[in-house]
């Protein structure tokens, strides 16, 4: 399980007319995700979800507020938390002049894999995320949807607890988005929690068990996507987003 509780994240801006203040990126947010789990964290750009999701990953230390996952926080067990999650940004940059399977085998071996098992784990992950066809070329030589398709393979070879999975899929074409939408539903059945952002309200209608709509910083609304829909008397999260949204902008 992970805990967030009142989580604050401030970072300084600069004003129009050059003041510095503080800006709160995510403000006071709690929540709690259980495990085998696909939780979707929705927003507009500037909502909050990179911030919130670097948090959870231990890349940002927050503010004010805590983090705990598996009754662990990061000030004692940095070390033991990170060794069981997965972390992917959407800018993930890769070493090009490797090949998939050369950087699966390095990764395999910086977590201790032993030979075997690691060879055999490769093959396994490759024949998953349909791999084959390339997984000997140069990274420098794929596709953007066959190079995010690595990166999904290089979070697999250390067997993570968490997913924290951050636009996993923008601007891949529609079956290299299937695939990796495919990846999470069956790492869910195996147990596993999935934290999923993303920018496409039809895919988390699809396959999150709950979503988290954020607006500058700040929870609009929690739940499944069908309870969502019935606070807002919608048919769907886009719709639901919508209406949540300009309600805010209307109460200012």
């Amino acid at each position: 399980m992970i805990k967030l509780t009142n989580l604050t994240k401030e970072f300084i801006k600069t004003t129009k007319d050059k003041k510095r203040e503080v800006f709160k990126a995510v403000n006071n947010l709690s929540y709690e995700i259980n495990d085998a789990q696909i939780i979707g964290i929705l927003g507009p750009n500037g909502a909050g979800k990179t911030t919130l999701l670097r948090m959870i990953a231990g890349i940002l230390k927050p503010s004010k507020g805590s983090i705990t996952i598996d009754n662990l926080n990061y000030d004692r067990d940095e070390i033991k938390i990170k060794k069981n999650i997965a972390y992917l940004s959407g800018n993930t940059k890769l070493y090009n002049t490797l090949s998939p399977y050369e950087l699966l085998k390095m990764i395999g071996e910086f977590y201790e894999v032993d030979k075997k098992t690691l060879e055999n784990k490769i093959q396994e992950i490759s024949h998953i995320l349909k791999l084959d066809d390339f997984l000997y070329n140069r990274l420098s030589k794929l596709s953007t949807g066959q190079m995010q398709r690595v990166n999904i393979a290089r979070c697999l070879i250390p067997n993570p607890q968490y997913y924290i999975l951050d636009e996993a899929t923008s601007g891949l074409d529609i079956i290299t988005s299937q695939i990796i939408l495919d990846f999470i539903k069956e790492e869910k059945k195996k147990g596993k929690t999935i934290i999923y952002s993303t920018h496409y309200l039809e895919e988390a209608e699809n396959i999150c068990d709950e979503v988290i709509m954020l607006n500058k910083g700040k929870i609009l609304a929690t739940g499944t996507p069908d309870e969502i829909n019935k606070q807002t008397k919608q048919t769907n999260l886009r719709d639901s987003f919508f209406k949540l949204i300009n309600e805010v902008n209307h109460e200012k």
